[in-house]
């Protein structure tokens, strides 16, 4: 098992002074790890932790990470939802995977959650040797609230206003190699009038609690928190799954997102579910996310075809 005594003794502690706070997960696969509750920004906050998942049986080398962000309209959820999608990722013995908690709007808005998102990255890399990780190797993975924050990661690296200081270790890095965008917002400003049931103009709503008031009342902050603001041509890959019925997130979202990315020549395909609502899952999902990951992070060559995605 690739874990160090540090680590080890580190779990232990973690575990003891948070456990308390971990709802019921779903259990990992026999021959999966998985260490829980570790405190990434020093702060003995739930909000502020994360899971690592590692093989039972040491591959002898350092592996990819998967960091996997729940959703959950930025006010709920966990790390522990659908944390069993990366699973099998982890079982194969190719990767080792993290699911991060944040801090949600009950606590704080924007930045609060992309500063916890970024300490997380660069946490798990200063500790990359306690849990044979590649440092080099970072893929994200979110979902909903979690793509959006899984986006902002791939497009600010080196925007120093969204780092942050949580949990310190201001020596890593936490730019990330690939980015897979589930149903995630991408532009607050272009949210409005597209057909969600969330009204960005509500400052009750989801958007509105994130951002701290209407979109319109705070649109520097609205363009600060949007992923497409930071878009440039060094920016990692990205693979966005997205439902062409999505009343939360409209389709409209990604549509923009990747020809914004595409117009800074950076690699961007949308896989979409046709008349699919918010957040699916399926055998397909799951073939096109492993060879995604296998391309970007091991270097094998995988065709993933943009376009319609078979549900069946």
């Amino acid at each position: 098992m690739v874990l160090t005594l540090r680590a080890a003794a580190l779990a232990a502690f973690v575990l003891s002074a948070l456990g308390a706070c971990t709802p019921s997960a779903p259990e990992p696969p026999a021959n999966v790890v998985a260490l829980r509750n570790l405190d990434y920004a020093g702060t003995r906050n739930a909000r502020q932790t994360l899971d690592v998942y590692i093989p039972r049986t040491s591959p002898g080398r350092a592996l990819p990470l998967v960091v996997f962000i729940h959703g959950g309209a930025w006010e709920e959820g966990s790390k522990l939802e659908h944390v069993e999608m990366v699973y099998p990722l982890v079982a194969s013995g190719e990767f080792v995977a993290a699911a991060i908690n944040y801090r949600l709007t009950d606590q704080a808005r924007h930045p609060a959650q992309i500063h916890d998102s970024k300490g997380a990255i660069r946490w798990l890399r200063a500790h990359a040797g306690d849990y044979g990780i590649d440092r080099d190797k970072i893929a994200v993975f979110g979902l909903s609230a979690g793509g959006h924050l899984a986006s902002l990661l791939g497009t600010s690296g080196g925007v120093a206003e969204l780092e942050g200081e949580v949990g310190g270790n201001r020596s890593q890095d936490s730019r990330v190699s690939c980015v897979i965008n589930f149903c995630g917002p991408a532009d607050f400003l272009t949210f409005g009038g597209k057909g969600s049931r969330i009204d960005p103009e509500d400052k009750a709503s989801a958007i509105g609690k994130l951002l701290g008031d209407a979109v319109s009342r705070v649109p520097e902050i609205a363009r600060a928190a949007s992923p497409v603001t930071y878009i440039s041509a060094d920016d990692p890959p990205f693979l966005h799954i997205h439902g062409s019925n999505d009343e939360l997130v409209p389709y409209a979202q990604v549509q923009e997102f990747d020809a914004a990315l595409e117009a800074a020549a950076v690699s961007s395909t949308v896989l979409t579910a046709e008349k699919a609502g918010h957040v699916f899952y399926g055998r397909a999902v799951a073939s096109n996310v492993r060879a995604f990951l296998e391309s970007c992070l091991l270097g094998k060559p995988r065709e993933i075809r943009e376009g319609p995605l078979d549900l069946k």
